[in-house]
């Protein structure tokens, strides 16, 4: 049976060529698509998944009520972790790892060998909560003192050229961090191998978090949010339960006003479902996986009702075979089966094609995405493959199969074709319900190139462009030398300090009281610490009083608020006025006009810029068209004083654009995908305009010579699909503007839906599908009518 199923599938692709190959190319590109979206996510969703804890591995998180807003924050004091441990049986064990802030860099020197590297302060059983391998060294001893440091194999390596030459080696460190530095004597306790890529935890040694206590006198108190703390909890633990138990457990242990609601977030799923919206999860990396899986079905389903499309509209040709099979026995499930079979075989042509497409595609999908995706054939990947030909086949065999199977002999036979009002319309509706995708999908493109060119192009506040900014490196203390040296290169017109990175927008802060603010009132205010010349250097507008300058000794005590700060604090003539922070009063020195620290993602809030004469990032505005000049004598000043460190700059502009990489391979997918959802729906609209005109080709030939016009037929024969297209327009407008105007929400600053991305989207598909069936329409009209007039 097999084998004869095999050679009347055989025939009839020779046979039907035209159809054959259009169902190959939409089938293969509809499956390649779900191969692409497949590896993604797969990379996607295995990121922390490889700790042997993870399904017990928790991160605890606080939410903190300020004012009418609640902020999450992933930060807690260094003691939290071990505190848990004891009082909570839920724990079996728990550990902590440094806060962003505090992530210290530096430089180990052995002898005459200086490497830079980053790292991590973390608790002595960090390797025993983290499956993070240990190519020497025991879990348990590795940092049972603070003057030991676990190295990766890489910086081993690069240190002493083999990684067993590395244990009990004796290395200076010199290391900074946003608000501190210092330098130890560490002995090498251990060797790991280099976190692979789908870890979000990127270190390239461990050392005791210790050392941050000793570094910083908040570090180690219950008020110094320095550290993140992760659980593993004992397998059963009823998680909402947990949160109950611990949601006030950090003000049990702290005095103040700012009161904590703390709970606990699987660490396997912080890198999809991270950011946090007034205390509620939002959006994240999960919101772009389910957009791609669905496009990817609706893809691959796009080229299922092709293959139904063309299927059917052709069921004419197959009526006599069918009336046959039935007067010598065969039953329809039979039938079925062989039609069904079909299919599968059609699926499975397309299904290697596929595959190759992805093979010969796979590096530029990896370029676009950011990735390094290898295709593989494992348990998952062969599964998927088995699931994608079963559930293909089906769809795409399934309603030719049940409605060949169901023409009954006597009429087929008789030659009365068998119509269906029901088939005239689910055609029509498939087709329709193609390019209603194909027009969302391009209203989608167009919204977030637009979203993303308002991005980068948006006036910000300040000037972003011929900005070079480092870190500082190892004087982060005393700048001043580094500083003038920079300013003398003639080519560069100002020079900056800012503690913290500016594009990260992270820097807060609260306690301020101003004259007339209500004592029940708690603000967080967006607080960049600034040194002298940092205005200047990022062209920032004052619109009142001063910036911080030398001649007036400014210190620690001088702040300058932005216009939304002003507002809030409704202050009368605020130059000169005095703010209480604790026991310190600060005067208000200036007035910037708003502008966007951090990305769009946030509004522009109430923010003070705090005065820090020392700071760890450098920034240089210089000349246009002077780069290589300028970057060349900056490098030899930034040697000179910082020995052991690389000179790792970047553009600000370039760095901000960066803010938008996920949103700009979204827009990059997005446009490949639609285009591969248009071309593979046109293919379609091809095949049946095909068909079309050669069912109509006698009507098209006495047509023709009762006088009728090549227009006029081309007109005829193209309006019903015309008609499709509008519906699906319409159709798809009020979804598209639905989906966009979720996804718009997301942004603090976001464009306007206009009219015209919705004009645009169904007149573009209008137009592709108009050229695709009127090349086919006109052929149709101008064949010569005798040819068709004579064939019966």
């Amino acid at each position: 049976m097999l084998k004869h199923n095999l050679k009347i599938a055989i025939r009839g692709f020779k046979k039907y060529k035209s159809s054959f190959i259009i169902n190959i190319i939409g089938l293969s590109a509809g499956m390649a698509c779900v191969l692409f979206i497949s590896l993604w996510v797969s990379d996607e969703m295995s990121v922390d998944k490889f700790h042997d804890n993870e399904a017990q591995l928790y991160q605890v998180i606080s939410n903190l009520k300020m004012s009418d807003e609640i902020i999450t924050l992933d930060d807690s004091p260094i003691l939290l972790a071990d505190a848990l441990t004891k009082e909570f049986p839920e724990v079996i064990s728990a550990t902590c790892v440094n806060s962003d802030f505090a992530t210290p860099e530096g430089v180990f020197t052995y002898g005459d060998n200086n490497q830079v590297a980053k790292g991590l302060f973390a608790a002595p059983n960090f390797f025993e909560v983290f499956s993070f391998d240990l190519l020497v060294g025991n879990q348990s001893d590795v940092l049972n003192n603070k003057h030991k440091v676990v190295i990766s194999e890489d910086l081993a390596k690069r240190l002493f050229k083999t990684v067993e030459d590395a244990v009990d080696k004796t290395l200076n460190w010199n290391y900074k961090w946003t608000d501190g530095n210092g330098e130890e004597t560490l002995v090498i306790s251990g060797v790991f191998k280099t976190p692979p890529i789908n870890s979000t935890l990127q270190f390239e040694y461990i050392v005791h978090s210790d050392l941050l206590i000793d570094a910083d006198r908040w570090a180690g108190d219950w008020s110094g949010h320095y550290a993140k703390s992760f659980l593993v909890l004992k397998d059963g633990t009823n998680i909402s339960s947990f949160n109950k138990k611990i949601a006030n457990y950090l003000n049990s242990k702290r005095d103040g006003k700012f009161k904590f609601t703390s709970f606990v977030q699987k660490f396997s799923e912080r890198y999809l479902n991270q950011p946090y919206e007034n205390g509620v999860q939002v959006g994240g990396r999960i919101v772009y996986i389910r957009l791609f899986i669905i496009i990817a079905l609706f893809t691959l389903l796009i080229a299922c009702i092709n293959f139904m499309n063309l299927s059917t509209a052709q069921a004419s040709r197959r009526m006599k075979e069918v009336g046959v099979k039935k007067t010598l026995g065969a039953n329809r499930k039979s039938l079925i089966y062989q039609y069904l079979s079909e299919a599968i075989i059609l699926v499975l042509i397309s299904l290697v094609v596929a595959i190759l497409l992805v093979i010969l595609f796979l590096s530029n999908f990896n370029a676009i995405t950011d990735k390094n995706i290898v295709l593989n054939f494992g348990v998952n990947q062969l599964l998927l493959i088995i699931g994608i030909i079963l559930i293909t086949g089906f769809l795409a065999g399934s309603y030719p199969a049940f409605r060949l199977s169901s023409f009954k002999p006597v009429e087929v036979l008789k030659g009365n074709a068998p119509k269906s009002v029901w088939e005239f319309f689910i055609r029509r509706g498939l087709v329709i319900f193609q390019f209603s995708i194909s027009i969302i999908f391009i209203i989608g493109i167009l919204v977030i190139n637009k979203q993303i060119d308002f991005m980068q192009t948006k006036n910000l506040g300040y000037h972003k462009e011929n900005v070079i900014q480092f870190e500082i490196g190892s004087n982060v203390e005393r700048p001043e030398a580094l500083l003038s040296e920079l300013k003398d290169i003639p080519t560069i017109s100002s020079v900056g300090l800012m503690n913290g990175d500016f594009l990260a927008g992270n820097d807060n802060n609260s306690g301020w009281i101003w004259p007339g603010k209500d004592s029940q009132e708690h603000v967080v205010f967006q607080s960049p610490r600034m040194g002298y010349g940092a205005i200047e250097t990022l062209g920032m507008e004052l619109i009142a009083g001063r910036t911080f300058s030398k001649e007036f000794n400014d210190d620690y005590d001088k702040i300058i608020l932005n216009e939304s700060a002003l507002k809030l604090m409704n202050l009368e003539n605020p130059i000169g006025k005095l703010l209480q922070k604790g026991e310190h009063q600060q005067e208000i020195v200036g007035i910037v006009k708003d502008f966007q620290y951090g990305s769009l993602h946030q509004k522009v809030e109430p923010l003070i810029i705090r005065f820090r004469a020392y700071g760890n990032n450098v920034m240089a505005r210089i000349n246009t068209g002077t780069e290589h000049e300028t970057l060349s004598k900056m490098e030899a000043i930034y040697v000179k004083f910082n020995p052991g460190y690389s000179f790792d700059y970047s553009f600000l502009d370039s760095d901000y654009d960066k803010l938008y990489s996920s949103e700009q391979k979204v827009a990059n997918l997005s446009d490949f995908f639609a285009a591969l959802a248009i071309i593979i729906s046109c293919l379609g609209l091809f095949g049946l305009a095909t068909f079309t005109a050669e069912r109509k080709a006698k009507e098209i030939g006495i047509r023709k010579i009762l006088g009728s016009s090549v227009f006029g037929i081309v007109k005829m024969l193209s309006s019903e699909f015309g008609k499709m297209v509008i519906i699906a327009a319409l159709i798809a407008f009020p979804i598209g503007y639905w989906l966009c105007s979720n996804w718009l929400s997301n942004f603090g600053y976001a464009i306007e839906l206009k009219w015209w991305f919705f004009g645009l989207a169904g007149f573009v598909t209008l137009l592709i599908a108009m050229v695709t069936v009127g090349w086919q329409c006109y052929r149709a009209a101008t064949a010569n009518p005798i040819n068709a007039l004579k064939t019966e």
